[in-house]
């Protein structure tokens, strides 16, 4: 186990893709709390694996703050969230930082020049097809580095006080580089953006208990570095797994995974606007298909739970891995197929999954904390083996990311240590067992 950064600043992770496609550099932000969960910071920042060099790759300006950065598997560009505003980047009290007021930015280190908007914002009526009309968050490339995945929440509806506008929900959203998306000037927080963007998931304001109505879509993931194959052969190039809320049949909210099929052309509109109206959410593109995966309502710990977590893809697609509770309520990783069928329980441990996780490059190991200690978990048979020394509750690796390098010869991950200023996140390596 090794140190990487230092000093008195606290540094924040994102639950994937935190290395440079070169697996020589940790991408991370200054947000100052533990979790992240006070957006705060204003610079987007670079650690060199072997020398410890740092380098800013942006700085925010104005009164703006940045934050959650991942990076491109491969080139160096990487992607995140900016927020508030564009012109002017000052917060205001009509637009404070929240879900549905910021953006996805683009930057490449040492390249200024290069930064540009990802997802265009558009929130006068006609809205522009390729535009939103709010907020991204968590925004990941795809495995082949063209395409950007995203959860998003909506502005115009969070603001509606018109009869009969649905409710603004969390769904997930995908921009595509087919063409520079330009919206009319005609409200001061619209702004231009580098790639086409879309929903792909539909919710429903009021969803029937017991059928695989969503009110919710959330913690998304790529399946496959090249898709999956479907049941009948075919090759489904785009796919997203992501967990959604809804009801069991008796009412009670419960969070089941799902995965969402993506056409290859997004441009053009099923059965309703792309973009949204002024009292409809965004609507997915035509050939999108969205399933439900699981079905846990009539099990003794029903739903996926546990730490909070994203689904992650085995690199061939044929696997995604989620947390979910064994019969002794104890939360412990699964897998199931992106076609369906009975998820298969991969550990046994005597205490929970404590953190995300990620698949290594080869699939046969899913790095993650349990029992305070950087591990690795073997896919086919569950043996866990321990990387890091154990450690008190207080110096354990936090829950927020345990990412592999794309080479699959290290960990990533961050503990909280002391410093002469207090308390702060640090980003800290091991390496992988069976590549030492």
């Amino acid at each position: 186990m090794r140190q990487i950064t230092k000093g008195t600043n606290n540094h924040l992770l994102t639950n994937a893709a935190v290395w440079s496609h070169d697996s020589e550099w940790i991408y991370f932000d200054t947000r100052s709390d533990t979790d992240g969960s006070v957006f705060d910071c204003s610079t987007i920042a670079r650690v060199h694996v072997h020398d410890g060099r740092v380098e800013t790759v942006y700085h925010a300006h104005h009164g703006a703050h940045v934050g959650v950065v991942t990076a491109s598997p491969t080139d160096d560009r990487v992607v995140f969230i900016h927020g508030p505003g564009v012109r002017p980047e000052n917060p205001a009290e009509d637009w404070p930082y929240n879900a549905y007021h910021r953006r996805g930015v683009i930057a490449i280190p040492n390249r200024p020049d290069q930064t540009c908007n990802l997802d265009a914002r558009d929130l006068s009526p006609p809205y522009t097809p390729g535009a939103l009309r709010g907020g991204t968050h968590v925004h990941v490339f795809s495995s082949d580095g063209c395409w950007v995945s995203f959860t998003y929440e909506d502005h115009v509806l969070a603001s509606s006080t018109s009869p009969g506008a649905e409710p603004n929900q969390r769904g997930v959203g995908i921009s595509v580089p087919v063409r520079n998306v330009s919206v009319p000037q005609t409200h001061p927080r619209n702004h231009d953006g580098s790639h086409f963007s879309v929903l792909v998931t539909r919710t429903w304001d009021r969803p029937v208990p017991g059928s695989d109505q969503i009110n919710r879509a959330y913690s998304d993931a790529w399946v496959g570095v090249d898709g999956y194959r479907k049941s009948n052969g075919e090759h489904q190039k785009r796919a997203i797994a992501f967990l959604g809320d809804c009801l069991s049949e008796h009412g009670h909210p419960i969070t089941e995974l799902f995965v969402v099929d993506i056409p290859r052309d997004v441009t053009v509109a099923g059965d309703a606007p792309l973009p949204g109206t002024e009292t409809t959410r965004p609507a997915p593109p035509a050939g999108t298909h969205q399933r439900r995966l699981t079905h846990t309502a009539d099990r003794k710990y029903p739903g996926i739970s546990g730490v909070r977590h994203w689904p992650r893809s085995s690199p061939d697609g044929e696997r995604i891995a989620f947390l979910m509770k064994d019969t002794h309520g104890v939360s412990q990783l699964w897998l199931v197929s992106p076609l369906g069928g009975e998820p298969r329980q991969l550990t046994t441990s005597r205490t929970p999954i404590q953190s995300a996780f990620t698949f290594r490059n080869d699939e046969q190991k899913i790095a993650c904390v349990i029992n305070h200690c950087v591990c690795e978990v073997d896919t086919e048979t569950g043996m866990i083996d321990e990387l890091t020394p154990q450690s008190p509750p207080e110096l354990s690796p936090l829950s927020l990311a345990c990412v592999y390098s794309p080479d699959g010869t290290q960990i990533a991950f961050l503990r909280r240590i002391p410093t002469p200023a207090g308390p702060r996140n640090h980003l800290f390596t091991c390496r992988s067992k069976l590549r030492q």
